[in-house]
Parts: structure tokens; C-alpha cells; sequence
């Protein structure tokens, strides 16, 4: 009988303060949230993972939840450095990485240089989107904007207009995030692990919704390409949160894979 603990943690990571939970008794399974979410998000996954006989811990990465925001402008890098020695800290190795959007790409890049059981990669980010006539159109008016801006109103008052600018222009993610966090998602969004891709030796399940638009089912096929061991299961109907939109098939499938011997 699997016996079920309910653990809330912090750690102190390099002067940030991470918020972290664990649960159940068994191999290690390390779930990772998206951009402007937190560890609730995942929660449906997490009993998956308790069911199938797991230990769980789950993050809120650095500027999400209860954990500290970054004490600079961090890229996928940071992150994935901060999560390599939380895991050092918990005395965690070779564990499976479950990465939902934002989470994927500190997956993807984790894995690509430290051993993993297994890696689950939900609706994620890593390939650098493409862009759109009208994505370049709206860059360059706000750069012209910034400039005139301040040859009109100075520096100090130009910088406040500008930041007004910036957060009416952006996703509601960039919107309702601090100015430190605006420039963390500018940063890490233009981030492009397709090199990486390849040092993956993990085998890997990639879990898509075939209408998510904010990271597209080429994307995935994209990383099935370049990921030596990698499989693609996508929802049809599904969005960018696909383990949401399709709960029962979802499960399924992940039980499947985690229970399976590879």
C-alpha cells in the first residue's frame, strides 16, 4: 500500500526563495507549471502521478506562487540551474520531468545535460515561434513610440509612458506581470532549444492539443523530429492546456507511459 505524504517546502536557492511540494512514496516525478501559472495548475496531473505510484514534487518556479521573484532578468538557463540544484538539495536523480508550456522548456533543457528516467513534455515551449508581418509591425511602432517618446517628454516621464506602452501592447501574461517579470517572458520567449533537442536521451512523450495556438502542434512535430526517443499523442479540440480539456484521455495516456518499461 502506498503510503501518501503531504509535504510543503521551501528552499533558499541562491538568495531565492523557491516554494516547492511533495507527496507519495516511489520513483521521483518532478512536475513543472507554465508562464503566469503555478503549481495548482498541474494538480489534476499530480494525482496521476500519485495514482501510478510516484513520488511527486511540484514547483512554483521563481516569480510564480509562493516563490521569490528572480533577483535579475533570468532566461531558461537560470531556471534550469536553479531546478538542478533544488534537486541536488533533495537528494533527486534520474527522475521524470513533466514540463507543461514554460515547464517544457526548463525540461527540454534539463534534460538535454542531466540523466532522466523519462520526459513528458504537455502543450510546451521551446521552439521559437514564427512571426507574423503583424508581430513586427506592432515591434517597430513601439520602438518608434519609445524614441519619440522620450525626445518629448525626457527620460524619467518617457520611461513611465513607455512601460504604459509596453503592458497595453503585450498578452495578458506580459500585462499582468511586475516589470521584472515582463522582461524575463521578452527573454525567454526568444529562447530557441531546437540545438538541444538532439542531446535528449530520455525517452520522451510529447502530449499536445491540436487548436493550441500559443505553442502550435508544429511545434511538436518539430521536437518528435529532433528528440532521438520521442512519441506525439495530440487532442483533437484541445488547446494549450490539454490535460484541462481532455482529463480522462489525458490520464490515460500518461498513466500508460509512466507505468510502462522502457
Amino acid at each position: 500500500m502506498t503510503i501518501v505524504t503531504d509535504m510543503e517546502k521551501f528552499q533558499d536557492i541562491d538568495g531565492v526563495k523557491v516554494h516547492y511540494t511533495q507527496q507519495g512514496i516511489g520513483p521521483d516525478i518532478v512536475l513543472m507549471h507554465g508562464w503566469g501559472c503555478n503549481l495548482t495548475t498541474v494538480a489534476s496531473i499530480e494525482r496521476v502521478a500519485l495514482a501510478a505510484g510516484y513520488r511527486v514534487l511540484s514547483i512554483d518556479f521563481p516569480g510564480f506562487g509562493k516563490s521569490q521573484e528572480p533577483l535579475d532578468v533570468w532566461g531558461v538557463e537560470e531556471y534550469t540551474t536553479l531546478l538542478e540544484k533544488l534537486l541536488k538539495t533533495e537528494g533527486i536523480d534520474n527522475p521524470v520531468l513533466l514540463g507543461h508550456s514554460f515547464g517544457g522548456r526548463v525540461g527540454i533543457l534539463y534534460s538535454s545535460r542531466n540523466p532522466v528516467s523519462k520526459l513528458v513534455l504537455v502543450d510546451a515551449a521551446g521552439v521559437k515561434p514564427r512571426r507574423s508581418l503583424k508581430y513586427y509591425f506592432k515591434v517597430y511602432t513601439f520602438k518608434f513610440g519609445k524614441h519619440l517618446s522620450r525626445m518629448i517628454y525626457g527620460k524619467e516621464k518617457a520611461e513611465k509612458r513607455i512601460e504604459a506602452m509596453r503592458a497595453k501592447a503585450g498578452s495578458s501574461d506580459y500585462a499582468g506581470a511586475s516589470p521584472r517579470m515582463r522582461a524575463i517572458l521578452s527573454k525567454v520567449v526568444n529562447e530557441d532549444l531546437k540545438e538541444v533537442m538532439p542531446l535528449i536521451k530520455a525517452p520522451t512523450l510529447l502530449i499536445w492539443g491540436e487548436n493550441d495556438t500559443a505553442t502550435p502542434l508544429r511545434d511538436a512535430r518539430i521536437m518528435e523530429r529532433l528528440i532521438p526517443d520521442a512519441g506525439l499523442v495530440s487532442f483533437p479540440g484541445c488547446g494549450h492546456y490539454s490535460f484541462l480539456d481532455n482529463p480522462i484521455q489525458f490520464s490515460a495516456v500518461l498513466n500508460s507511459f509512466l507505468t510502462s518499461q522502457n
